[in-house]
C-alpha cells in the first residue's frame, strides 16, 4: 500500500499550533492511516461513517468522500453505506452526505449513463469529437463507420448536447441522411417545428437546408450521419441553437 503523507496541519497551523499540526500530520494521518491492520479502502469507509454519525458535513467530509472514491469505493458502495448508516445515525444526516457524495461521484454517474447508452447499439461511441467541438453545445463523440464510397459516421450526443445550425451545400446532389440508432434526440429545420427522434427513425436532409440536430435534455442520443455525395460539397456552420428555444423542447 502506498504510504499516506499529510502536511495540511503544518501548512495551516505550523506556527500557531505546532503540536496540533504534528499530531494531525504525523500521528493521525501518519501512523494511524498507515497502520496495515486495516486496509485503506475500509479505513476510508469507516471515516465517512464516523463523520456522518457525528453530523460533520463540512469540507472535511467532502475530503474523505473524495479519498474514499480514490481508494476504490464505487457509487453503489457509498450509496449502500450511507443508506445503511442512515437507520442508525439519522435520516437528515444521510441526506446531507448524499448531496455531497453526488458531486464527488458525478463523473462515475455520467460514465455509467454513457456505458448504458453504448449497450443499446451495435456501433461504437468513439472518441470525443474534439475537431468539431466549437460547433457543438455540450460534448459529442464520433466513430467513423465507413470512409470509403460514402462517409458514414456514428455521432453520439450527451444529454442536452446539440450542434449549431448548419447547411450542407452542393452544386448538385449532396446533403445528409441521419439514421437514429439509440437514445432520444431532436431534429429541426429553420422555420419548422422540431421533430423528436427515436431509434429506427430516418431523416433525409437536402442540400441547402438550414438545420440542427442533437440529444434531448434528459437522454443520450446517437445517429449515423451519412454523407450524400455531391459536386463541390461543403458544410457551413452557423449560430448555436438558442438555449431559450431548446429548453422549450420536452
Amino acid at each position: 500500500m502506498k504510504k499516506i503523507t499529510q502536511d495540511a496541519g503544518r501548512k495551516a497551523l505550523g506556527e500557531f499550533a505546532p503540536d496540533f499540526a504534528h499530531f494531525n500530520d504525523d500521528v493521525l494521518f501518519g501512523e494511524n492511516w498507515n497502520n496495515p491492520d486495516l486496509d485503506h479502502k475500509t479505513r476510508c469507509i469507516v471515516t465517512v461513517v464516523a463523520l456522518m454519525a457525528s453530523g460533520v458535513t463540512d469540507s472535511s467530509l467532502k475530503y474523505h468522500l473524495e479519498n474514499a472514491k480514490n481508494a476504490g469505493v464505487t457509487k453503489k458502495e457509498i450509496a449502500a453505506v450511507v443508506t445503511h448508516v442512515a437507520f442508525y445515525a439519522g435520516w437528515p444526516k444521510a441526506w446531507a452526505v448524499f448531496r455531497m457524495a453526488k458531486e464527488v461521484w458525478a463523473e462515475e454517474r455520467a460514465q455509467d449513463a454513457m456505458a448504458a447508452h453504448a449497450n443499446e447499439m451495435v456501433f461504437p461511441i468513439g472518441a470525443p469529437n474534439d475537431a468539431f467541438a466549437q460547433y457543438f453545445s455540450g460534448k459529442s463523440y464520433l466513430a467513423p463507420i465507413s470512409k470509403e464510397q460514402v462517409g458514414v459516421f456514428n455521432v453520439t450526443f450527451e444529454p442536452s448536447c446539440r450542434n449549431n445550425w448548419h447547411i450542407h451545400h452542393a452544386e448538385k446532389g449532396g446533403g445528409q441522411i441521419l439514421i437514429c440508432v439509440a437514445g432520444r434526440g431532436w431534429y429541426q429545420e429553420w422555420g419548422k417545428q422540431a421533430l423528436e427522434l427515436h431509434p429506427g427513425d430516418c431523416v433525409n436532409i437536402p442540400a441547402g437546408v438550414k438545420h440542427w440536430h442533437g440529444a434531448a435534455k434528459d437522454a443520450w442520443f446517437s445517429h449515423l450521419a451519412v454523407e450524400v455525395p455531391g459536386e463541390n460539397a461543403s458544410n457551413e456552420w452557423l449560430e448555436p441553437v438558442a438555449d431559450e428555444a431548446y429548453n422549450e423542447l420536452l
